[in-house]
């Protein structure tokens, strides 16, 4: 992926270390069928495919909330559990192909935002602090830890299946 032209500074920086992260998880799929993808291989109920389908989600989620604060980031409904596996008709190549037009939408408004301090309250859930408030940035690394954390997941996972290793 190439970053996007217009990013310079603190925000080439951010989508720099984004693209990195989502490249280690894209390079966890490669040269799998579906069924590999979608193949359980810890006691984790985690799939590679689910991972990429996820994190396509979430990272696109949060984009929304970036723009539009808690009542865009919930426009749409989630499949909480649906979300970590492949369904029926999902393939490796639809996967990342989504996961691709997320991640280019993502870079381009990281890159014209007028200004990465915006920020919006957060939506209620157990998990944020009550009143809690994030940022455009803050946004931001969240979305680059997770898709981190997914990635070594996702590296688990695929090492399970058959040995590969995205590093080392």
């Amino acid at each position: 992926m190439t970053l996007e032209p217009n990013a310079t500074g603190e925000r080439a920086d951010l989508l720099q270390t984004l693209a990195k992260h989502r490249g280690f998880l894209r390079f966890t799929v490669r040269e799998l069928t579906d069924e590999q993808a979608a193949q359980r291989t810890t006691a984790s109920e985690l799939c590679l495919g689910g991972l990429i389908k996820h994190v396509a989600g979430t990272e696109e989620r949060w984009m929304r909330f970036a723009v539009g604060g808690a009542a865009a980031m919930e426009k749409e409904p989630v499949d909480w559990e649906g979300q970590f596996r492949m369904s029926d008709g999902d393939t490796v190549a639809g996967l990342l192909d989504t996961y691709e037009r997320v991640a280019r939408e993502t870079d381009g408004l990281v890159s014209t935002l007028p200004d990465l301090d915006v920020s919006h309250p957060l939506p209620e859930a157990p998990w944020f602090e009550p009143g809690a408030r994030w940022s455009v940035r803050r946004v931001l690394l969240h979305v680059i830890a997770e898709t981190s954390q997914h990635a070594g997941h996702a590296d688990i996972i695929r090492e399970s299946l058959d040995g590969a290793k995205t590093m080392g």
